[in-house]
């Protein structure tokens, strides 16, 4: 339930769509065209082997298919990747993120008057459509840039060459926050399970399988990183592309429904296990988000490494100067890491921490102003333990730890996420791996540094924000486009899994 979030200046990109006859494969596809990035405009913005049915190898689907649908996306700047779709009888168009991260559709309604927002966006007008049903309930959707609210409608929403009937979508009539603004798509349909359906509506992807427009009950995404070519990528709905991917897919169970959450067995720094996942992690894939989530604790190690510049935090070394010396003491006697911060009473007992009642409100609330936690002095005292903790693995004196310490903590990324790069470096970093299934899924800094602008001007940025959700549903990662632009992701909702293998 979440919108892109872009952690680099950005502008307003004209595009223009087209829709392109049925190819040679029988596939419809949605063309998408753009127009070059005006860097004069530039303005500071956070944007946001598995089995099918019958037995059937969902990796032999060929793309002629006739019960696969593919909808062609666009790419803005690797940030963005955004498809049209249609919605009333005859199909009124928008451009929508399809975002795995959330499960309702939602789209400006003509009601929307008085949100600037609406002012640069289509707008859905009931009224030239014959096939619209009054639905009449309020509806409310937060993320972490702002809300959207409008009302619930029900109409015809065609998806490539596919049209789900009677589908419930929310006309937004009141749309806030920048984000909506610079925003390069009209709205949002989400492609996560109807667990997190804001007033239990049943999402698009539900419908289309009740009333069987596709035959597999999977989909599945390519994202070109390749910010120049012409396809941004494809969705494809009922099957997977073989022309999109290398080799098989790895994979893995969802371990709880609401997100794409898995399980993650290791995140390493070059050759290096972090030790954070030690007994695994819980991870979510997401579409809907830039870059790649993680607790702060070892976002910042992953910054520090590759050379980010974050923004120096006066509460991490404050922490440092004031109880540095009491939790190296209790360290050393053996108190239990999570019990340390606790005992000097820098954090409240966990029942007591409001934040860990609702995953999809941390997740959401956090996104647009993500810092080291909602309490800064507990956070950064956690932070410390589990730093301190690592050193003392490595035998090195008090002196040793805390000026490491100091250096993770001048490395803390921005109050706004940010991590600025020097782009000249990139052949110096250190690849990073996620270790899922058993299986080592690498980024090099190419993949995991984005860039923007040409020559002089061109700005690095990494790929990694720091994103902290408490136990129990935490330390929760956040898997998005930087990772799927390199991994090809298979969502199979009929066998409650993830799949995932090299990009082609």
């Amino acid at each position: 339930m979440r919108l892109n979030h872009l952690l680099v200046p950005v502008c307003l990109l004209i595009t223009t769509c087209s829709l392109v006859p049925a190819s040679s494969d029988d596939l419809v596809r949605i063309g998408l065209k753009k127009q070059p990035l005006d860097l004069h405009g530039l303005k500071a913005a956070r944007m946001s082997r598995m089995q099918g049915k019958n037995g059937k190898s969902l990796n032999a689907l060929r793309p002629h298919a006739s019960d696969v649908d593919i909808i062609s996306l666009k790419n803005y700047m690797d940030a963005q990747y955004y498809g049209e779709i249609g919605i009333g009888s005859p199909p009124q168009k928008f451009t929508v993120i399809f975002d795995t991260g959330s499960s309702n559709l939602w789209v400006p309604s003509s009601k929307c008057i008085l949100s600037i927002a609406c002012l640069f966006h289509h707008k859905y007008k009931h009224t030239k459509s014959k096939s619209y049903e009054e639905n009449g309930n309020s509806c409310t959707i937060h993320y972490g840039s702002g809300s959207v609210s409008g009302i619930l409608s029900q109409d015809n929403v065609k998806v490539g060459d596919l049209v789900v009937e009677k589908q419930i979508f929310m006309e937004a009539t009141k749309e806030g926050s920048l984000t909506f603004i610079l925003a390069h798509f009209d709205g949002i349909l989400g492609l996560g399970f109807q667990e997190i359906s804001v007033g239990d509506v049943v999402p698009v992807w539900y419908n289309m399988l009740e009333q069987g427009l596709v035959t597999e009950k999977v989909f599945s995404f390519w994202l070109n990183r390749n910010t120049d070519a012409k396809d941004g990528g494809e969705l494809v709905f009922g099957g997977v592309d073989p022309n999109h991917f290398k080799g098989k897919h790895t994979y893995v169970p969802i371990t709880q429904k609401g997100y794409w959450q898995f399980e993650m067995d290791d995140f390493m720094i070059g050759n290096h296990s972090t030790g954070y996942c030690k007994g695994g992690c819980a991870a979510i894939v997401d579409s809907g988000t830039s870059l790649l989530a993680g607790p702060t604790g070892v976002i910042t190690q992953v910054n520090r490494a590759i050379g980010a510049e974050g923004v120096v935090s006066i509460e991490c070394k404050q922490v440092i100067s004031d109880y540095g010396e009491q939790i190296w003491d209790l360290l050393v006697a053996g108190v239990q890491p999570d019990k340390v911060c606790l005992q000097i009473s820098l954090c409240a007992p966990k029942g007591d921490r409001s934040a860990s009642a609702n995953i999809k409100q941390v997740v959401e609330e956090n996104k647009e102003h993500i810092s080291v936690g909602d309490d800064l002095v507990c956070t950064a005292c956690e932070m410390l333990v589990y730093w301190v903790q690592n050193q003392l693995k490595e035998k090195d004196t008090k002196d040793q730890v805390f000026d490491y310490v100091n250096q993770l903590c001048e490395s803390l990324p921005s109050p706004m996420g940010e991590s600025a790069i020097d782009c000249n470096t990139l052949s110096k970093m250190p690849n990073v791996t996620f270790t899922i299934g058993s299986k080592n899924f690498t980024l090099t800094p190419e993949q995991y540094v984005l860039k923007t602008g040409e020559g002089p001007a061109t700005l690095c940025v990494s790929g990694f924000i720091a994103l902290d959700v408490p136990p129990p549903r935490g330390p929760l990662w956040i898997l998005g486009d930087v990772f799927m632009g390199v991994y090809h992701t298979v969502f199979d909702y009929g066998n409650v899994q993830l799949g995932f293998a090299e990009a082609a």
